[in-house]
């Protein structure tokens, strides 16, 4: 019965987003990199709506 289940095991695909979740250097890419990019974006739509000064 053990051969059969390790068999099932072997043969079964894992998912994409699984391996993303399961890896923590990806994980903390993402946590470093989309938080970055947010506020550099936030930042340059502040400074575009600064009104010119007369």
């Amino acid at each position: 019965m053990s051969e059969e289940s390790s068999d099932v095991q072997s043969s079964e695909r894992i998912p994409p987003m699984q391996r993303i979740l399961d890896n923590p250097f990806i994980l903390l890419f993402v946590g470093v990199v989309f938080p970055t990019i947010f506020y550099i974006i936030w930042g340059i739509v502040e400074i575009v709506n600064i009104p010119i000064a007369p």
